[in-house]
């Protein structure tokens, strides 16, 4: 890790989590330490993992049951914004493994709610909603560009979007509005969770930190983004089955990214 030197928390609060930079070896560290973390507890990645995938399957069988078929692509794109949540518990596991704990199925899946106290309810609740609105902007593009209208079968949807020019329409502005969604919530959470699994603060604390994390390390936040994104995006398309183990490699990864980007607290 980094020494205090490369802090950038000047004017900031005593209190306030101090953010160090970060370069591209240490992403690629963080991903080497996240699969070490998978390999040596496989059976808490995949029970996480599966976890996530089974609920991206039981909203594409939902969607599709309600003649939304058209709504599970951007569904399954947006699905990936709950991934920080999920993922809380293989935090749980690198944390213990880093700190010499003995690893326990009861404790880690209860960490969330021992740390009720630490706001990961209202952080957890910041995630769904930039989701949920996602999926209203969806709707709201598809009314404006294709009408008010739906479509009877998958087959009658792709046809529209790829050979009509308010399907491509309709293409280019989800895909824009995705990447404006994608960006706000990788930035209020690449460091929030693990921050509030890791100490005392507050949830609003914690998103700001993640925003100043972004901000002060630009190129490798984005590039970090852009693995995360592809990684999760290939997994989602064998019927989401690869999320049982990019999620919790990820997971694990995004914990030691984070305990490279924000300097330990100090003792007390």
């Amino acid at each position: 890790m980094t020494d205090v030197s490369r802090s950038h928390a000047t004017g900031l609060s005593p209190t306030a989590p101090r953010v160090l930079d970060v370069g591209a070896a240490d992403v690629i560290e963080a991903l080497r330490l996240g699969f070490a973390d998978f390999r040596a507890a496989p059976a808490y990645g995949l029970f996480f993992g599966g976890i996530f995938a089974f609920g991206g399957l039981f909203l594409t069988w939902l969607t599709v049951g309600a003649g939304l078929g058209w709504l599970t692509y951007p569904m399954a794109t947006g699905f990936a914004l709950l991934g920080p949540f999920v993922a809380v518990g293989c935090y749980e596991v690198s944390r213990r493994r880093e700190a010499g704990q003995p690893l326990d199925f009861a404790a880690v899946l209860t960490v969330m709610g021992r740390q009720s106290g630490r706001e990961f309810g209202w952080m957890a609740f910041v995630t769904l909603f930039v989701f949920l609105l996602w999926m209203y902007q969806v709707r709201v593009l598809f009314i404006l560009t294709l009408g008010l209208g739906g479509f009877a079968t998958m087959g009658e949807f792709f046809h529209a979007v790829t050979s009509t020019p308010s399907g491509w329409l309709f293409l280019g502005l989800v895909h824009l509005d995705g990447l404006v969604f994608a960006l706000v919530a990788f930035s209020l959470t690449i460091v929030a969770f693990p921050l509030l699994l890791d100490r005392e603060v507050d949830f609003v604390t914690a998103m700001i930190t993640s925003v100043r994390t972004v901000m002060l390390n630009p190129r490798t936040m984005i590039s970090w983004g852009l693995i995360v994104a592809a990684t999760l995006f290939l997994s989602i398309l064998p019927a989401f089955l690869g999320l049982l183990v990019t999620l919790p490699v990820l997971g694990h990864a995004t914990w030691h990214l984070y305990r490279r980007i924000v300097l330990p607290q100090s003792p007390a």
